[in-house]
């Protein structure tokens, strides 16, 4: 391979971009970097410290000691803050329900963005995310934009936390859904949107695996041509 392959995934919550680019990373044998732990790590961070979203110094200043890399343990990337590993912290519904309020800080955004950068230098790589095809890597070689009919990501998010025994209405889970399109979607800084040349796939119908080889086979062509 003459240059590193990138491949960027964007989204809306809970339509499955995680699942989707680990599946891809492990087939393709690229390394998976998922940006949505890095915001999520952020928001822990944030509210661990109690840091006033409305003091751009005070952002600005805990931006500052942010520190963040991925460690790959029993097959999975798992991220870690300040040298301690905080993936089970960092999936919680506290963390969902903040998480699109701090990501929309710019402090932050320039951060992680940096961040997302160093992290894929030189490699092949698949990226998670909501503004990797348009703002992390807008020359990225493949670019896909993965959606999915709301009533069908609230019964996904929502079994996903009964699962992980968070109790939680599911009514709760729908307003969460919405609130983070919204954020998401609206904000000044990098907002949510389907880059031009990024191939969209709606999966509301679709299975795990039938994700994956339609993900795959437009990603070979792509890379072929």
């Amino acid at each position: 391979m003459k240059h590193p392959i990138i491949i960027a995934i964007d989204g809306f919550s809970s339509c499955g971009k995680s699942t989707l680019a680990r599946d891809i990373s492990k087939e393709l044998g690229y390394i998976y970097i998922d940006s949505g732990a890095m915001y999520r790590a952020v928001t822990y961070y944030f509210l661990k410290n109690n840091i006033q979203l409305a003091d751009s110094a005070e952002v600005q200043s805990a931006v500052e000691k942010i520190h963040l890399h991925f460690e790959h343990n029993n097959g999975n990337s798992e991220i870690y803050l300040s040298g301690g590993n905080i993936e089970s912290k960092i999936r919680t519904a506290e963390i969902s329900e903040r998480v699109s309020d701090i990501a929309a800080l710019s402090p932050v955004r320039r951060k992680l963005v940096s961040l997302q950068r160093e992290f894929a230098a030189g490699q092949s790589v698949v990226m998670d995310g909501r503004d990797i095809g348009t703002v992390v890597f807008p020359n990225a070689t493949v670019k896909l934009f993965i959606t999915a009919d709301l009533n069908v990501r609230t019964h996904r998010r929502f079994k996903e936390l009964r699962d992980r025994g968070i109790n939680i209405k599911k009514s709760e889970v729908e307003e969460n859904l919405q609130h983070r399109d919204h954020i998401d979607s609206t904000r000044d800084d990098s907002p949510l949107r389907k880059a031009d040349d990024a191939i969209l796939i709606d999966n509301s119908k679709m299975n795990q695996n039938e994700q994956l080889q339609l993900a795959l086979r437009l990603i070979r062509e792509k890379i072929a041509n």
